[in-house]
């Protein structure tokens, strides 16, 4: 049989965690071919690749790339991950999505929706709808979903701040059931958002339980990774233990003054939990800033009743001071991110009507025209309808090796990929990080290991079969990197340069980037586990 692809002489890190080794790895039909190197095997394309490694595409386990695709027009955003090697994504992280809904709600959350995105992408009654339009939409690599319990909830109930009834728990049971038997990976929360905040632990357990009928985990951003990180851990295994679903802990983190260090207390606790026998994994990115919404820096009850009740609130002085006094001596149960660093941590990353403030922090930005730092953010807020991304400087390098260096720990890049601005360069620059920073240069990961982190053990985790590894009949989704160079380009001042040492990609059996740039070919699609 004659090959597709060879690539000749590479050192095969395989995903499974295996030594590397010299082989030649073939591809045809878009499934590999594992060969003896120096094969000999005949082939349309070859790529000597001797001084290089080949290991199976990245799996970025942890996204929020659920509509840029849709927009179209911005590839720097779109093809950022493919040259940094990732063949898969996996979207709706932190209990936010773009599905699903009742019908009578689906045009109230698609205008809030394109709000977010900065263009009209949609929104949908079911994870069939939202495969659907991706699927009509070429993309070089592929693309997943979980399902966000914030959609849901804001689906079922809309943005407020109150229990949901049982018909309507009922109703996000059976919306939640619909889109998993459809090929959703899982659901995910994201607790220290709204509308995910307003629900208590009962309602999260009633959901997960359907999660766990399908055999899908529960992914979780924790409802505070501060100071009550250790509190809110708890509640995720409670949660996990009641509905019988596998739990997945969201770019696992310590963060704010308040809780720095304490991994030295969560990652023994999380490899307690596996050794007695409960499935516990986590993922992380290989940074000490986070990045997310301003408005997320409010108390919860300033946005309930959603985008047009949060700015009415803004605009109102005595609800300005209340939001003030709120940061300044906090709110039992609320991750209160500016209250544990301070607006000095704070940079705009995202403002669209006021690129100026773009890379600078909120204090920074007050300080400049001798105004209070939360009457700034506040009117940013207000001038641009509630849509304003931060970048938050929240966590300290010794928390982020401990939970890299943990057995069970993935990689995610929590890019959050939207127009403009400057993002996070975590989009672009993750894996080739952890590569080059975290691997060549600091030993703290064995390449095998690492590469089994961004492959196999992801694969494994979220229920993409015949993924994640190198082995013959498997899917042919694979990257090849010098481990030599290969390193993250972007920066926070240039947020999208591609790495170095990526030299070629390849998703479904076809090549997408070669020689570090982006080929016309589309072959990827929307995964189903």
């Amino acid at each position: 049989m004659r090959l597709d692809l060879l690539i000749r002489g590479a050192l095969l890190v395989d995903g499974t965690g295996a030594p590397p080794r010299t082989a030649d790895v073939g591809v045809a039909g878009g499934r590999f071919a594992v060969l003896p190197a120096g094969s000999g095997a005949d082939a349309r394309e070859t790529l000597d690749a001797a001084g290089l490694a080949v290991a199976p595409g990245f799996i970025d386990v942890h996204t929020h790339s659920d509509g840029i695709a849709l927009l179209g027009g911005d590839r720097e955003l779109v093809r950022a991950p493919v040259l940094a090697g990732v063949t898969a994504e996996i979207c709706g992280n932190c209990g936010s999505g773009l599905f699903p809904a009742l019908p009578g709600r689906v045009p109230e959350l698609r205008a809030e929706a394109s709000v977010g995105f900065g263009g009209d992408v949609g929104f949908w009654e079911d994870f069939a709808g939202f495969a659907a339009a991706h699927a009509a939409v070429p993309r070089a690599n592929h693309l997943a979903s979980l399902v966000g319990h914030g959609t849901l909830r804001a689906g079922v109930l809309g943005s407020v701040d109150r229990p949901a009834t049982p018909a309507e728990l009922a109703t996000m049971c059976s919306l939640l059931d619909r889109s998993l038997a459809q090929g959703a990976a899982g659901l995910s929360t994201g607790l220290i958002y709204t509308p995910g905040t307003y629900a208590d632990t009962d309602e999260v357990v009633a959901l997960a339980r359907v999660a766990a009928r399908h055999g899908k985990p529960y992914v979780t951003h924790l409802r505070d990774e501060m100071s009550r990180v250790e509190e809110a851990l708890e509640e995720a295994v409670e949660i996990a233990r009641r509905s019988g679903a596998a739990l997945h802990v969201s770019h696992h983190k310590t963060a704010g003054k308040y809780a720095w260090g304490r991994t030295e207390r969560t990652l023994p606790r999380l490899a307690r939990l596996r050794a007695e026998g409960f499935d516990v994994t986590c993922d992380v990115y290989p940074y000490t800033a986070a990045s997310t919404h301003l408005s997320a820096m409010l108390p919860p009850w300033a946005s309930d009743g959603g985008t047009a009740a949060l700015t009415a609130r803004l605009a109102d002085p005595g609800q300005r001071d209340r939001m003030r006094a709120a940061i300044a001596e906090g709110v039992p149960g609320w991750e209160n991110t500016v209250g544990n660093g301070g607006w000095d941590r704070i940079a705009i990353a995202r403002a669209p009507r006021h690129p100026h403030t773009e890379g600078r922090t909120v204090a920074e930005l007050a300080s400049a025209h001798g105004r209070d730092p939360f009457d700034v953010a506040a009117d940013l807020l207000l001038a641009e309808r509630g849509e304003v991304m931060i970048i938050s400087h929240s966590m300290v390098e010794d928390d982020v090796r401990r939970v890299l260096a943990a057995p069970y720990a993935m990689i995610g890049s929590d890019g959050v990929p939207k127009p403009g601005g400057r993002p996070h360069p975590r989009w672009a620059g993750t894996f080739p990080r952890v590569l080059g920073r975290y691997t060549r240069d600091l030993g703290l990961l064995d390449l095998a290991t690492a590469v089994r982190k961004m492959t196999g053990l992801a694969a494994e985790r979220f229920g993409l079969a015949g993924r994640g590894t190198i082995a013959d009949g498997a899917h042919a989704d694979l990257v090849v990197f010098d481990p030599a160079t290969v390193g993250d380009g972007a920066t926070f001042a240039e947020p999208l340069l591609p790495p170095k040492g990526v030299h070629t990609v390849v998703v479904a059996g076809q090549v997408v980037v070669r020689q570090g740039e982006e080929t016309a070919a589309r072959p990827g699609k929307v995964l189903t586990p």
